[in-house]
C-alpha cells in the first residue's frame, strides 16, 4: 500500500503542475498497410515467455498480482455502516433521488469543451472490459435502489413502493469478518492491459475462438466475430435476440452496443492480418507462435493506444510520469475507487443515439436510440463495423460531468418497470454496496488536500447548491457524484479527485506489468508499436480511408486524411515538452482563428467555446500557417 500511495503523491506533482511532458511526440499517421519486420531480434518473440491468459506469474514474487479473481484493492479506508459488509451510505438520499437532482439531462445535452469524440466513451468500454469485472456474489443479496413516490419515470402511478433492482457484487469469502478485515469485492478477470476481453482469461474460451491454423482467431461471414453457438456465457441482458445470435469474444459483455462489437471485430481482424503476415514471412512457425506472436502485438497496440492517444485526451498530455521499466514492488491489482467510481466516468459521455455514416459522411442507415442498441448484435451483422467506426470517429462526445442521457438514465436495457435501469443510480449505489467512503475521505487517502465547502469543489453555483440541499456536509457526497462534479483540471476533462485516482491505476497497470511491451518486444517492434495509432489500424482492417490522424479528437475543422503518408520517424522532445503547432494533428477551429484575423503573432486573444465559455490566449502559427488562438497548454483546448 505504501509503494501505491508514494506514486500517487509523486504523479500528481507533475500531473497537476505540468512540468514534464511524458508521451512520444505525436508523428504523422503510419503507413495504412505497414508490416511488422520479423527481423532476427523480432523472430525470438514467437519462442519467448508470453503472458498467461489469467495473469498468474506475470510477477514472480507475487505471482497472483494482477490475476483472475484477485480482490479489489482499496486504497481508501472502508465505510461499511457496520464497520464490516453492510452497504455504506445510509444516512444519504436514495440513489435515485440522487440521480434525479444531478444526472438528468436537458435535452441536447452538453458537448464536451475539448472535442473528443465518441471513441473516447467506446475506448473507455473496450478498456474497461479488459482489466476489470466484478460480477454478482452468490447467492444472491438483494440491495434495490429505492425510487420516491411519484418518480416521472419508474413509478408515475404514485404507487410509493417502486425500487430499481440491484443485487450486491461478489467477495473474496475470506473478508467480511469483522472491522479488521472489511468485505472485499473480486475482479474476476486480469487486471493488466493484455486483451483479454479479445482472447479470455481461461483455455475454455480462449480455444473455442480460435482456429488453431495459421494461429488464426475465428470469424463468421463477413469477417465478423463468431456466433456463440456452443452456450458459452454470455451476457444478454436486453433479451432482444437469442443467445445463439449474439457474438463470442473474451468478455462475456462483447455484445453491449454495437459500437463495442465493432471494437472487438476490429482488433481480432488485427490479430488476424498480423498472423497471416508472419506466416507468409516465416512459414516453419507453428499455429501457436502464430497465435502468440499476433497476441503479443495486438496487446502491445492496446497498450500503446490507451497510454499515448485515449488517456492524454481525458487527462491532458502530462498526466503520467515516464515509463522507468518494469519495477517488481508495484501491485497492478484494480483500485475499487477506480473501477466502482472514477472509471465510470465514460457513462457520462454517452450520446443519446448511434449513427451509421460511409467514408463522405452520408448515413448508410437510419440512426438508432442507444436505448435499442443495448445487446443488438443484429445490426451489426447488416451494416458491417465500418459505419459504426466512422461515427465514433466523427461525432463529439458529452461532456464529462453528473449528467447522464436518457437513454442510459432512465431506459437501460429496457423501459422502466420492464427491465428498465437508471445507470446513474446503479453507479452510486454500487459505490453504497462497496463500502467506499466518501468523496472527502477519499481525496485525503489519495493525498490531496481536505474540501471544506462546496464552492471548492466546482464554481457552477447551481451544483453548489444542489451539493449542499443534497448531502448537507462535504464530508457525506457519493465518490462517484463528487468526482464528476469537479471543476476540470487545465487542459484536461476531469477534476483532481479523479484525475490522481486514474493516474495511480495506470501507472500500477503499466509499471507493475512485466509483460509490458516497452519492456518485453524489441527495440524494432517498440519502435512500430509507438508509430501505429488507432486510426492505422481502422485502414488496415476496413474499407475507411477518410479517417482523421487522431480519431479521438474532431471538430468541424479538422484535417481528414484521404491517402496515409509514410510513417515519419519519432522526433525527440525538447526539453520534455511537446510543440502546440501539431497537437493532436487537427487545425484550429474557426472561432480561435478568427479571434486572431486583426491580430498579430503573440497578440492577447479570446474566444467564445462551444459551451459558451471564453477561452483566453495568445496568437500564434499552427498548421504551418494558421494564425490562431491557442489557449496556453495546447491548441484549443481548455
Amino acid at each position: 500500500m505504501k509503494k501505491i500511495i508514494n506514486t500517487v503523491f509523486a504523479v500528481l506533482a507533475i500531473s497537476i503542475v505540468g512540468c514534464e511532458s511524458i508521451f512520444p511526440s505525436q508523428t504523422s499517421i503510419s503507413e495504412a498497410n505497414q508490416n511488422y519486420s520479423l527481423d532476427d531480434e523480432t523472430k525470438t518473440v514467437a519462442s519467448s515467455e508470453t503472458a498467461s491468459l489469467d495473469g498468474l506469474g506475470n510477477n514472480l514474487a507475487h505471482p497472483n498480482w494482477g490475476s483472475v479473481n484477485e480482490p479489489l484493492l482499496r486504497i481508501s479506508p472502508a465505510s461499511y455502516t457496520d464497520g464490516i459488509s453492510s452497504p455504506s451510505g445510509t444516512s444519504r438520499p436514495s440513489a435515485r433521488t440522487v440521480s434525479n437532482v444531478f444526472s438528468a439531462s436537458p435535452e441536447e445535452g452538453i458537448l464536451n469543451d475539448r472535442d473528443f469524440t465518441a471513441f473516447v466513451y467506446a475506448w473507455g468500454q473496450f478498456l474497461d472490459h479488459d482489466i476489470d469485472l466484478t460480477e454478482t456474489a452468490s447467492p444472491t443479496e438483494s440491495f434495490p435502489v429505492v425510487v420516491s413516490t411519484g418518480d416521472e419515470w419508474f413509478d408515475p402511478s404514485n404507487i410509493g413502493t417502486m425500487t430499481i433492482p440491484l443485487s450486491r457484487s461478489k467477495y473474496d469469502p475470506l473478508t467480511g469478518t469483522s472491522a479488521e478485515n472489511p468485505r472485499e469485492q473480486i475482479n474476476s478477470i486480469t487486471a493488466f492491459v493484455d486483451g483479454s476481453q479479445i482472447y479470455g482469461v481461461d483455455t475454455i474460451r480462449a480455444a473455442a475462438l480460435r482456429e488453431f491454423t495459421g494461429g488464426r482467431m475465428k470469424v463468421s461471414e463477413g469477417n465478423l466475430l463468431p456466433f456463440n453457438t456452443n452456450g458459452l456465457p454470455n451476457a444478454n441482458d436486453a433479451h432482444r435476440v437469442a443467445d445463439t445470435e449474439l457474438f463470442l469474444a473474451g468478455d462475456v459483455r462483447a455484445n453491449e452496443n454495437p459500437e463495442l462489437i465493432a471494437l472487438q471485430t476490429l482488433f481480432v481482424r488485427e490479430h488476424n492480418r498480423i498472423a497471416a503476415e508472419a506466416a507468409q514471412q516465416n512459414p516453419n512457425w507453428t499455429d501457436e507462435q502464430l497465435y502468440q506472436y499476433a497476441r503479443s502485438i495486438v496487446i502491445a497496440e492496446l497498450q500503446k493506444i490507451t497510454y499515448d492517444e485515449f488517456l492524454p485526451a481525458i487527462l491532458g498530455t502530462n498526466a503520467l510520469p515516464a515509463y522507468q521499466g518494469y519495477q517488481a514492488d508495484v501491485n497492478p491489482n484494480i483500485a475499487t475507487e477506480f473501477s466502482t467510481a472514477a472509471f465510470r466516468l465514460g457513462h457520462s459521455m454517452l450520446g443519446e443515439d448511434i449513427e451509421f455514416l460511409d467514408n463522405d459522411m452520408n448515413e448508410t442507415r437510419e440512426a438508432m436510440l442507444l436505448r435499442d442498441a443495448f445487446f443488438n448484435s443484429t445490426v451489426v451483422t447488416e451494416t458491417d463495423i465500418d459505419p459504426l467506426l466512422k461515427y465514433l470517429a466523427s461525432d463529439n462526445a458529452q461532456e464529462i460531468d453528473t449528467i447522464v442521457v436518457d437513454d442510459v438514465r432512465n431506459f437501460l436495457f429496457g423501459t422502466p418497470g420492464h427491465g428498465g435501469f437508471d445507470l446513474a443510480s446503479l453507479n452510486i449505489q454500487r459505490g453504497r454496496d462497496h463500502g467506499i467512503a466518501d468523496y472527502n475521505t477519499v481525496r485525503v487517502a489519495y493525498g490531496l488536500p481536505r474540501i471544506t465547502s462546496f464552492e471548492q469543489i466546482t464554481s457552477d453555483k447551481t451544483v453548489q447548491t444542489s451539493l449542499a440541499a443534497t448531502y448537507g456536509s462535504v464530508d457525506n457526497i457519493d465518490l462517484w457524484i463528487g468526482g464528476l462534479a469537479e471543476d476540470h483540471l487545465f487542459n484536461s476533462s476531469v477534476g483532481t479527485t479523479f484525475t490522481a485516482i486514474l493516474v495511480d491505476q495506470f501507472t500500477r497497470l503499466r509499471d507493475g506489468d512485466r509483460f509490458w511491451y516497452e519492456n518485453s518486444l524489441s527495440a524494432n517492434l517498440i519502435q512500430n508499436i509507438q508509430n501505429t495509432s488507432l486510426t492505422d489500424i481502422i485502414r488496415r482492417n476496413t474499407k475507411l480511408t477518410k479517417l482523421q490522424e487522431n480519431v479521438f479528437f474532431y471538430d468541424e475543422t479538422t484535417t481528414v486524411i484521404v491517402d496515409a503518408p509514410p510513417a515519419l520517424t519519432i522526433t525527440s522532445q525538447q526539453n520534455g515538452q511537446q510543440g502546440n503547432s501539431q497537437q493532436n494533428g487537427r487545425r484550429p477551429s474557426q472561432a480561435s482563428l478568427n479571434a486572431c484575423i486583426s491580430l498579430v503573432e503573440y497578440a492577447a486573444c479570446s474566444f467564445i467555446g462551444r459551451n459558451q465559455n471564453i477561452i483566453n490566449g495568445s496568437c500564434q502559427v499552427v498548421q504551418g500557417s494558421h494564425l490562431a488562438c491557442v489557449h496556453e497548454g495546447g491548441l484549443n483546448r481548455p
